[in-house]
């Protein structure tokens, strides 16, 4: 395409090759260090942050790219006019950055268009045929694009004003390509549009980037919202569920043989997510005191409505009279009859104030503690697998009669961090010295998790103390 003229302005002089050529080795040192920062961003196509990080990264390797050869181009000036006809169209996102820029000039004065063999190749038009006028370009672009670019050209013609803008065209081939142009008026001697001139780039793959980037951001921060709002209902239907999770529990009074009760939920600092941990302490009709502590694999609302389901049960059934071995195997069959498959592990105790009897049942949990004379040990369990596991299953039930002054630790997996099994219980079971000086079930609660509440929690944990005379 020959200059355009302006009669207004000099012609603009060529940049200085060494000043590109630094600008080309900044360029590749920032590619290169992009490309690291790419080949870090993780790739699990399930996570919403990943996948935008890894967006954002491909497109800034795509603009890094074409400023690239867009600075080569500049530093080596155009390319020699074709002597031979002009290549068959590419398809679409083939090529290098020149098959992607071409230019064109509309003479006004004869009617003539002017266009490279890029521009034949980015509008995929034979290169054979003549040159769509002005009037005839819009035939190329999508219907509701047509009236920006009849905009942008009248402005220009008229008014003198530069273009730049974006529009869509549709190839004979079907295929849809985002064009951006950019443009001036030719100016004659007397300041009167004589022709325009245009370069026009192939921005396809590179809106195609951005607008994975703007997907991916918006998956993310649906995903964040919806983790909010699922945390939001966990958390109000746990409180809705369990006793305060601060402060003693109710104590059950009657003479000397009363309960003092205390319970602590420790949520996990890996997840947002509440879990399905629970503890309950409820006063039956007949007197004795219901105790229990469980557990519920998997966090959010769907556990989290698993757990009030079961406590509810579990609850209405003791209120009944049931036996903690007999209601564990109701459990199980609620359970097993979910819809949802999950596995589940709970301790349930009731405890006769009359003859100090504390009888129990275990499904698949750690068996309660009992602290007496500034020792611990832990109680021997009955058999019992966990809730879910088998259907049909049979729980057998233990009984430990009790002393004044004695302490009955409850908890969950996950309550001595980084500990399992027989290490966790001895790390609980060392704490019999400073329990022996406590006043009261709270302060044993608060020396627990003083000693294991600390910020680092691979899951939730709760713990429940009942202090006998207390």
């Amino acid at each position: 395409m020959p200059p355009h003229l302006s009669a207004d302005r000099p012609a603009a002089q060529p940049p200085r090759r060494g000043a590109v050529d630094a600008l080309i080795s900044q360029t590749r040192q920032l590619r290169g260090e992009m490309d690291a920062v790419r080949r870090d961003a993780p790739v699990d196509g399930a996570d919403a942050q990943g996948r935008w990080q890894r967006a954002l990264c491909d497109l800034a390797m795509h603009q890094l790219n074409d400023l690239d050869q867009h600075l080569a181009q500049l530093r080596d000036g155009p390319p020699p006019a074709p002597v031979e006809p002009a290549p068959a169209p590419a398809a679409p996102g083939e090529g290098s950055l020149l098959s992607r820029v071409g230019s064109a000039e509309w003479n006004l004065l004869t009617d003539e268009a002017s266009w490279s063999g890029e521009l034949y190749q980015i509008l995929g038009r034979d290169p054979g045929a003549p040159p769509l006028t002005l009037d005839e370009l819009p035939s190329l672009v999508l219907d509701e694009d047509r009236p920006m670019l009849t905009a942008m050209v009248t402005d220009c013609l008229i008014d003198a004003k530069p273009i730049d803008g974006e529009f869509r065209v549709v190839r004979p081939d079907g295929g849809v390509r985002t064009v951006h142009i950019m443009g001036e008026p030719v100016l004659d001697t007397d300041g009167s549009t004589a022709a325009m001139w245009a370069v026009l780039r192939d921005v396809s793959e590179l809106r195609r980037s951005q607008r994975t980037v703007s997907e991916t951001r918006d998956s993310l921060r649906h995903d964040r919202n919806f983790a909010q709002n699922e945390h939001r209902l966990a958390v109000e239907l746990q409180e809705a569920v369990l006793p305060p999770w601060h402060g003693s529990l109710r104590s059950t009074r009657r003479g000397r043989e009363a309960l003092d009760l205390a319970a602590h939920y420790l949520p996990s600092s890996a997840t947002a997510l509440m879990g399905g941990d629970w503890y309950d302490a409820l006063e039956l009709p007949d007197g004795e005191t219901l105790l229990s502590v469980g557990d519920l694999t998997g966090h959010g609302v769907t556990v989290a409505s698993g757990m009030a389901m079961l406590l509810g049960a579990l609850r209405g059934m003791a209120m009944a009279g049931t036996q903690p071995g007999q209601l564990l195997s109701w459990l199980n069959r609620l359970v097993d009859a979910s819809v949802q498959p999950v596995l589940g592990s709970a301790v349930c105790c009731r405890y006769r104030p009359g003859t100090r009897t504390l009888t129990w049942a275990q499904a698949g949990h750690p068996a309660p503690l009992l602290f007496r004379n500034g020792t611990g040990r832990i109680l021997t369990p009955p058999h019992g697998v966990l809730l879910g596991a088998t259907s049909g299953a049979a729980y057998g039930q233990a009984e430990e009669t009790l002393e004044d002054g004695d302490l009955l630790l409850l908890h969950t997996d996950g309550l001595v961090p980084r500990c399992h099994g027989a290490a966790a219980v001895q790390r609980l079971l060392d704490l019999a010295p400073r329990f022996d000086g406590a006043r009261t079930a709270q302060d044993c609660v608060r020396m627990v998790v003083e000693e294991f509440g600390e910020t680092r929690r691979e899951d939730d944990a709760c713990v429940l103390v009942a202090r006998v005379g207390g």
